[in-house]
């Protein structure tokens, strides 16, 4: 069977032309995406790239009412990709929770709300016009009042996106209730025991709806009847793949904890698979070694995190504000205010002389180490009974053996492992393995992973660059 795999990203569409048979590659296409027109347009310009990419590989395509596959199956971030807001009663609990769920749904997050909705928070709601809110509050049984407030308040939005609850289950339908004029699904909570994350539910119907109504609002229809259904935001598909690679198939073992590390044009985005749970209950900081606990809200196994201030084109401004210049001097002598500035101006800049390799190559580094920071845990130190014990708050990523890189500046610098090697630091992975998505085949297999897992595993794995030694 032939699958075509496309991405339809806010810059390039990408598609790939897989023969699960023969556990091969017939061809790739790439074209820029037209979201300015018709999202068909670049689809267009992606297949006549794709059959000139199958002719070259001496590739024959047999065409059957003008296709060349069997199923298209598909994702997309384009005009944005899936944008939302999550509302929960404590930053750290259930707002954090409802996050989390958004995010590992392939979401980008807007904004997160917490405690009290003020009016200066719905105005700014209003304004921000996102395509899905999650709602959240309070443990089932525990809080009740703040699930039914946060919806009161919400019900004055003239924005009607739909809403996902996933809050205390005793107040949820009274919630649901206060919300009649927008599209509401409930579904379980997703922090039903304090600390507890319970994130699937609420993803999956994220999911949903972005198949059935998001796609229809970026104006994807044309698209889903001449190509074949966008199943999911392309974050989540890269995602799909990381887990596929980790925890592997019924037939194949998985690679086990990993990292995926995406650095793109805006964002830069960590995806993990593991528990992130220390072996030992100690720890040893500055040669010493101290007792080691844990903290804070449940990590989920497969975890994502989106920095919007770190990204090599469209965020390089914000990536100088956020690192500034002497870090960034500190790996390669330059000006990166002058720099960041041009390439912010010019988002399709492509370096071309070995003083632009080395400035992105800074600029990647820097991207990959600081969200790297953010996506790992935290330690907290307490003096108790005469002696230190540390607190963890979310993933330990020491164990991690493997990293994966993907996005351009990755694929087209001559040393990716300069840019993915992690810093010594406490949690921190210690001597992983890093690979490379040289084909940018991580969308596409997560997207094959729905039906062909099997296959989608063996590709990748067959088409990863080990980059370790590079």
């Amino acid at each position: 069977m032939r699958y075509l795999l496309v991405d339809i990203g806010s810059t390039f569409t990408k598609g790939s032309l897989v023969d699960t048979k023969e556990y091969r590659i017939l061809a790739h296409g790439k074209a820029i995406t037209t979201i300015e027109t018709s999202v068909m347009e670049g689809i267009q310009e992606m297949l006549l790239d794709l059959v000139q990419d199958a002719n070259q590989r001496g590739n024959h395509l047999e065409f059957t009412n003008g296709k060349c596959w069997d199923r298209a199956l598909l994702c997309s971030s384009a005009a944005g990709g899936l944008k939302m807001v999550a509302v929960g009663l404590g930053r750290h609990l259930t707002a954090e929770a409802a996050t989390r769920s958004a995010l590992g749904a392939g979401a980008r997050i807007l904004k997160t709300y917490a405690l009290d909705l003020t009016d200066a928070d719905l105005a700014e709601l209003e304004a921000l016009q996102p395509d899905i809110l999650l709602l959240s509050g309070g443990t089932d049984h525990g809080n009740r009042r703040s699930l039914v407030e946060h919806a009161r308040r919400l019900a004055t939005l003239s924005h009607r996106m739909p809403i996902v609850i996933a809050g205390n289950c005793d107040v949820a339908e009274e919630a649901a209730s206060l919300l009649s004029d927008f599209n509401v699904t409930i579904t379980e909570n997703v922090m039903p025991q304090v600390n507890v994350l319970n994130a699937d539910p609420s993803r999956r119907e994220i999911r949903r709806i972005f198949m059935e109504r998001i796609t229809h609002a970026k104006g994807l229809d044309e698209v889903g009847e001449k190509i074949g259904p966008v199943l999911t935001p392309t974050p989540d598909a890269v995602l799909q793949a990381a887990k596929l690679l980790s925890l592997g198939t019924e037939n194949r073992p998985g690679m086990g904890d990993l990292l995926l590390v995406d650095i793109g044009g805006a964002t830069t985005d960590i995806h993990s698979v593991g528990e992130g749970k220390p072996k030992q209950p100690k720890i040893t900081i500055d040669g010493k070694e101290s007792e080691l606990r844990i903290e804070g809200l449940q990590e989920p196994l497969d975890k994502r995190t989106v920095e919007g201030d770190l990204g090599m084109r469209y965020s390089a401004r914000s990536l100088y504000e956020s690192v500034g210049q002497e870090a960034l001097a500190a790996i390669a002598p330059a000006d990166y205010a002058k720099e960041c500035d041009a390439r912010a101006s010019h988002i399709r800049f492509i370096p071309q002389t070995p003083r632009d390799f080395a400035v992105d190559r800074a600029m990647a580094r820097a991207c990959a180490q600081v969200a790297l920071s953010r996506h790992v845990g935290t330690l907290r130190r307490d003096y108790e009974k005469g002696r230190y014990i540390y607190y963890l708050s979310g993933k330990d990523l020491t164990d991690f053996t493997t990293i994966i890189g993907t996005g351009g500046v990755l694929v087209h610098q001559d040393r990716p492992a300069d840019i993915l090697r992690p810093e010594e630091r406490v949690l921190f992975p210690h001597r992983p393995h890093l690979y490379l998505d040289q084909q940018y085949l991580l969308s596409a297999m997560g997207l094959l992973a729905t039906e062909e897992p099997d296959v989608a595993f063996d590709l990748l794995q067959r088409t990863l660059v080990d980059i370790t030694k590079a």
